[in-house]
């Protein structure tokens, strides 16, 4: 979504909410989401964890504006934003699990692209807002070199520094942690919760990582099977006693009795 540019209008924005109000999705006999409602608020890191399949990105997606919704409704900053009248209204970003860098770009032609082909700024400012980004997060160094060249942990911050040139208002990250080892992973943690007071931006993070959710997060939210089973603090998450939130968290190896034997066929 489109940004004015000068470095003066950062301080003119301030993070925007989400309201998701009975939200359902379905994808053909399936159904994914089942009336999902929640809102996020203002400038603060909204984790959504949950198993694999629960419907965790499907619901992300929605929110960037990405997939409309069978029923319910999205609303970020009290707009649609499936609709494209909307979208100069706020700005928002969205850093893909897999990064999904451009293997034929460097890292600089990366970050700069979006704003080059949409002409959001003359030249030098986008050099200046594309550096400030890899500085930010420790990638000067790493300006022309090309996403084969990087580690997985850098691809990530790469991924990352392109959502920062937006200068985004709200900042969805779909899984940022994943396939990390556990050192990066606490680097991206890091990098996620002081982002938010840099840019003063609404944060909603995708993921399993029980570390990040309990560390950083000043709400979580739990689905499973496409439902909202819970919303609550991290100290409240750790005296949660439903079976199924607690089994999530906190997993117990059963080698008698091990549990894909009961695992329902996909």
């Amino acid at each position: 979504m489109k940004t004015k540019c000068s470095a003066q209008d950062r301080s003119d924005r301030s993070p925007v909410g989400v309201e998701v109000a009975g939200l359902s999705k379905n994808y053909e006999a399936q159904t994914v989401l089942k009336d999902i409602s929640l809102s996020v608020k203002p400038g603060e890191i909204f984790v959504i964890m949950g198993p694999s399949g629960s419907g965790k990105s499907v619901l992300l997606r929605h929110i960037a504006g990405l997939e409309a919704p069978t029923a319910g409704t999205v609303r970020v900053n009290g707009l649609d934003p499936t609709d494209p009248a909307t979208r100069d209204r706020f700005a928002l970003a969205l850093v893909f699990q897999a990064g999904a860098l451009f293997n034929s770009l460097s890292v600089y032609e990366n970050l700069a692209l979006y704003p080059l082909e949409h002409q959001l700024c003359p030249k030098p400012q986008i050099r200046e807002r594309v550096m400030r980004a890899l500085k930010i997060l420790s990638l000067e160094n790493a300006a022309e070199k090309f996403p084969s060249e990087l580690s997985g942990g850098m691809k990530k911050r790469v991924a990352i520094a392109r959502a920062l040139v937006m200068e985004p208002q709200i900042l969805l990250y779909d899984e940022p942690t994943s396939e990390l080892d556990p050192v990066m992973g606490a680097t991206i943690t890091e990098i996620i919760a002081t982002l938010k007071n840099e840019y003063q931006v609404t944060s909603i993070v995708v993921s399993h990582d029980r570390d990040l959710a309990l560390t950083i997060g000043d709400r979580v939210a739990i689905l499973m099977k496409g439902n909202l089973r819970t919303i609550c603090t991290p100290d409240e998450l750790r005296r949660v006693k439903d079976p199924d939130i607690v089994d999530f968290l906190n997993p117990k190896i059963d080698l008698k009795n091990p549990r894909y034997l009961t695992l329902e066929a996909s």
